[in-house]
């Protein structure tokens, strides 16, 4: 289980100004060339006949749009930017296979998993493959290798990570802040580039080195499907950033785009993942803005490396490569992650600054075709070491000094075969002129794009006879290149599994779990799976969600559904509250991380012990306050102004005498029915608020779902049989039109202190 960031981190982690050294980092144009006329330094010089150093910062999940240097003109990149400024940019960069340990294991090997792996097994490395990795091979030529970062490669059994490096620690994700040992909790990103500086400082003078920093950034928390902090956590280095920032929509985001492609593209993880993030403009804004923070992040955390390699006069000899794992398709054609074989999935940023190559290179960009599958052979070539045979990749170094061989390919294999039975299956070729590939678990569906034409891919020519001689042309290069690499694949020997609809009813239903009733349980009894807060606050108690706090609080505390968002639902749960508590169920809400990472705002049915006014109340936490108190009927205008029509317990009848007589320390039933813009709670079955919010500013129609404890009195507060049926995500919403606010309505009485005489004006006075 993942929990948000202890109350004792908070103030530094999300509120204090970002770090001197972060922010020399962000804003200085840090390049391995452009050294210091240090002492330290000028002592150091490599002489030309020494080694280079080379140091390998690898992202997840990047396409090349998200870097100032590809041409985003909104990300703040400044440190990877100024290495595309002094080296080698490659423009059609590409990975064999776009998925993370397929890809990272190809890097390793030095061949495509098709090679790697067996036809029946292809995502499990033999061992034979990856006995020697090209770490191995480098240290064999003197260099020290270091690794610090995601590992993610599917090694055969006995296999050690550590036997192939003379540093190594795997730095995963879930959850992306580790805890320190001081108790503080620092980004995975910073701790990979931590380990690299400690690296540095620790590398002998005499001795050439090779680093790996491999990132868990920019990969989504996919058990977290909270936007933004709770989605995509940033490091603290970027908080607050592009907040007032509105991201431009995908390029190919026409509905008729993701239409146009064929059911099994539309059914698969692809389009299941795209609800989880992209469907709605809010959610997509929220997730680009936190995703951009994850890059910055990594471009401010290279920054602090670059500093401390001139600082360690290390520079001029240290060669700095960036790419990426795989593409991402950041909601383009209505899909989400990267398994297929369209651009978006397989194009990467690939950067090489070489501080070496002759100073007229420099800044220069190649169309000249670079895989992920040439790194290993290009490593081994800047150290002099022969490269092995089986390699079935080439090295780069040519091309970053200046020099393309004539003989360069203008053609390059792809493929994805990973969890074959939820991925379509495919293969492929692709040049400058033509892509082709067929999905061979599909009954060999085949595209044939015509990618100067139609860059975009949005036509497939597979059934066009005038393109008949070029398909059957493309099929013969691309069966030939299968049986050099290891011939098919075995059948899938598991039914293929469908993902979702490709237009769900509710979004949230996506990969949900329903009872015959339509509910999706919310909590096991048994875990805080699937719930994200703070454990000094929540546990399970006797099977129920647990809230407990000693009347010292100085902000309330939340913990938060991590599965989904909620738009239209039916939730029911029963609650048990101590004498004094107060607590509330949070809908629609939305993650503070600016107040701090376990904190929600927005509608909240209030659950309060001892007084029967607030029992079952709407109210909106760090917002409009009290929309309606317990037992009114209220619309809330276009200004935001809460209007009471009418009474929910019938006429003249204030509050029912079962309410006034809540019980504490008993289990007692509540309920919230959310349908457009009309709200409406229950408790023990009885109409405690009935809401008509006509504001579009102030209302949500989408958030989080969570529940709290409070500030005062020591409390405990305990939810369990929690369940929620979501509803359709296009219920109509109530206009003024069609829900009038009465002249004889009266204002909502406003929270806090008010004059003895204090009378609610009229909402016909109002108008006047």
């Amino acid at each position: 289980m993942r929990f948000a960031i202890p109350l004792v981190t908070l103030c530094t982690l999300l509120l204090a100004p970002v770090r001197a050294d972060e922010v020399d980092a962000q804003n200085s144009v840090t390049t391995a060339q452009n050294t210091t006329s240090s002492d330290a330094q000028a002592e150091s010089a490599p002489s030309s006949s020494s080694p280079p150093n080379i140091v390998f910062f690898f992202a997840d999940d990047q396409t090349t749009t998200t870097l100032g240097c590809y041409g985003n003109d909104v990300i703040r990149t400044p440190n990877i930017d100024a290495l595309a400024a002094n080296g080698v940019r490659f423009r059609n960069a590409f990975v064999s296979q776009s998925i993370c340990w397929v890809s990272r294991t190809t890097i390793l090997s030095g061949l495509t998993g098709r090679t790697y792996g067996t036809p029946s097994n292809p995502e499990l490395a033999r061992p034979e493959a990856v006995a020697e990795l090209y770490s191995d091979i480098l240290r064999e030529h003197g260099y020290r290798t270091g690794y610090f970062g995601k590992w993610h490669a599917k090694m055969p059994t006995g296999f050690q990570q550590r036997d192939h490096f003379d540093e190594f620690e795997a730095i995963g994700r879930n959850p992306y802040y580790k805890k320190q040992p001081d108790g503080t909790l620092r980004h995975e990103t910073d701790l990979v580039v931590d380990r690299g500086i400690e690296f540095l400082r620790e590398q002998p003078k005499d001795k050439p080195f090779a680093l790996n920093m491999w990132f868990n950034a920019c990969h989504a928390e996919d058990g977290d499907r909270r936007p933004g902090i709770g989605h995509y956590p940033w490091p603290e280095s970027t908080n607050g950033m592009y907040e007032d920032v509105e991201i431009a929509q995908p390029p190919l985001n026409a509905a008729t785009v993701f239409d146009a492609l064929p059911d099994f593209l539309k059914t698969t993880i692809n389009r299941e993942r795209f609800f989880w993030r992209w469907n709605t403009d809010e959610k997509y804004q929220t997730n680009m803005r936190s995703y951009y923070r994850m890059v910055t992040g990594i471009d401010n955390a290279i920054g602090r490396f670059l500093t401390e390699l001139r600082k360690q006069g290390l520079a001029d000899n240290t060669i700095i490569v960036y790419s990426a794992d795989n593409g991402y398709y950041m909601a383009n054609r209505g899909l989400a992650g990267k398994w297929s074989h369209y651009e978006e999935s397989l194009r990467v940023p690939l950067i090489i600054m070489d501080p070496r190559a002759d100073a007229a290179k420099r800044g220069a960009t190649t169309d000249a075709i670079g895989l992920n599958l040439d790194l290993p052979a290009t490593f081994l070539d800047w150290a002099g070491a022969e490269i092995p045979e089986r390699y079935q990749g080439h090295s780069l170094a040519p091309i970053v000094a200046g020099d393309q061989p004539q003989d360069w390919r203008t053609e390059s294999f792809h493929e994805h075969f990973a969890v074959r039975n939820r991925i379509p299956a495919f293969e492929g070729i692709r040049n400058d002129q033509f892509k082709y590939v067929v999905y061979f678990d599909n009954d060999n569906y085949e595209f044939l794009h015509d990618l100067k034409n139609d860059p975009d891919e949005l036509v497939n020519l597979a059934g066009d006879p005038q393109y008949a001689d070029t398909l059957a042309e493309m099929r013969d290069r691309l069966a030939k290149r299968v049986k050099e690499l290891g011939g098919p694949l075995d059948q899938l020997s598991t039914p293929f599994s469908k993902s979702t609809v490709p237009h769900p009813v509710a979004a949230a239903k996506v990969g949900a779990n329903v009872d015959q009733d339509g509910f999706v349980s919310v909590f096991d009894g048994k875990t805080l799976r699937r719930w994200s807060g703070d454990t000094k606050y929540w546990s399970v108690q006797d099977g129920a969600l647990t809230g407990v706090t000693d009347g010292t609080l100085k902000m309330n505390h939340f913990i938060t559904w991590e599965d989904s968002t909620i738009q239209n639902f039916d939730l029911r749960v029963k609650v048990k509250v101590s004498a004094g508590g107060n607590s509330g169920i949070q809908y629609r809400g939305l993650s503070r991380p600016d107040l701090g990472l376990d904190v929600v705002t927005g509608y909240q049915c209030d659950v309060v012990a001892d007084n029967a006014n607030y029992n079952g109340m709407l109210y909106e936490e760090k917002g409009r306050r009290i929309l309606s108190h317990t037992g009114e009927k209220v619309i809330v205008d276009p200004e935001g102004r809460s209007w009471v029509v009418g009474d929910t317990f019938g006429a003249g009848q204030a509050e029912p005498a079962d309410l006034q007589r809540f019980d504490t320390d008993q289990w007692h039933d509540y309920r919230v029915l959310v349908r457009g813009n009309h709200y409406q709670h229950w408790v023990d079955g009885h109409l405690t608020t009935d809401l008509i919010d006509l504001d579009p500013q102030g209302r949500s129609l989408e958030g989080v779902l969570a529940v709290q404890v409070h500030v005062g009195p020591a409390m405990k507060i305990q939810y369990k049989d929690f369940k929620i049926k979501h509803l359709p995500d296009d219920l109509p919403l109530r206009t003024a039109e069609d829900s009038p606010i009465p002249d004889a309505a009266h204002l909502v009485r406003p929270q806090g202190k008010l004059p003895a005489n204090w009378t609610p004006p009229t909402y016909g006075a109002s108008k006047n």
